[in-house]
């Protein structure tokens, strides 16, 4: 199985502003990949250098086997990108926009916008002025799919849409995937990556912390403890082996206890905490 994505020792300084530094994952064929990290870690850099957006200082991309920065039209025709923020001419009505962005591409997308326009519940007639957030999204979400590219990147997609829409858009990033698309998801809705993500990558101040399979980063030995001891009701995330905290409970008086598997957000929030909090 191939990779579509490659980046090895990408490095974005924007001198006082943090890029990133020195990240290096890769993303497999077929796979629905989660790529996480608190506002500022440096997500949206290193998406904008893998399509060439923006020029990067050191490091090497390769997406779908094509170099970043020789081949970025190459690489752009086979790519679905949505950003986080949906921006379109507001005169233009969307049957327009799908075609403009069809024509882009040099590809006719009429027969798969119409399916994704009658699944995501696009009214095509209208302007794109006229149109809520939720609604927005959906057309960019057309967008970045009606040319069936075999790389989708998405920056936050389901923001402002509902909680059906949402639905629908996953049904369909899985439809294209089985048929054999390769997913980059930029999140910041766990339960997402719960849900459909196979592996995930998180940064952290601009560096790359960990990168693993969702079943094992979700296997975590960490337990939530809550109990009352000596009077005083705790409640924690224990990251130690438990038998240590059986012989830190030594001597103390232990009204009441309980051990539980601790939640998604908590086994992710953890790397997102600064070192020393």
């Amino acid at each position: 199985m191939e990779n579509r994505i490659e980046i090895q020792n990408l490095t974005k300084n924007y001198g006082k502003h943090r890029g990133v530094e020195n990240v290096s994952f890769s993303v497999r064929e077929g796979e629905i990949f989660g790529f996480l990290g608190p506002n500022g870690a440096g997500k949206s850099t290193t998406i904008r250098s893998m399509l060439g957006l923006i020029k990067y200082d050191q490091g090497h991309i390769r997406i779908n086997g094509l170099d970043a920065k020789k081949d970025k039209e190459k690489i752009l025709r086979d790519v679905g990108y949505m950003p986080s923020e949906a921006w379109f001419y507001s005169g233009m009505e969307v049957r327009d926009v799908l075609k403009f962005s069809a024509d882009v591409r040099q590809t006719n997308c009429k027969e798969e916008a119409e399916k994704l326009c009658e699944r995501l519940e696009i009214n095509v007639k209208r302007k794109i002025s006229e149109l809520s957030l939720g609604n927005r999204k959906k057309v960019s979400i057309v967008c970045a799919m009606q040319h069936k590219p075999k790389l989708f990147v998405f920056d936050e997609p389901t923001s402002g849409l509902d909680p059906l829409m949402q639905n629908v858009f996953f049904e369909l990033v899985k439809e294209y995937v089985d048929d054999g698309a390769t997913c980059l998801l930029s999140t910041h809705v766990l339960s997402e990556v719960r849900n459909y993500c196979d592996r995930v990558a998180i940064l952290k101040e601009g560096r790359l912390i960990v990168t693993d399979t969702v079943e094992h980063l979700l296997s975590s030995k960490s337990k939530r403890i809550k109990m009352i001891r000596d009077g005083q009701r705790l409640d924690f995330i224990y990251k130690d082996d438990l038998n240590n905290l059986y012989k830190e409970l030594m001597g103390h008086n232990i009204e009441d206890i309980l051990i539980e598997e601790p939640s998604i957000e908590e086994v992710f929030m953890h790397y997102y905490e600064k070192e020393g909090e």
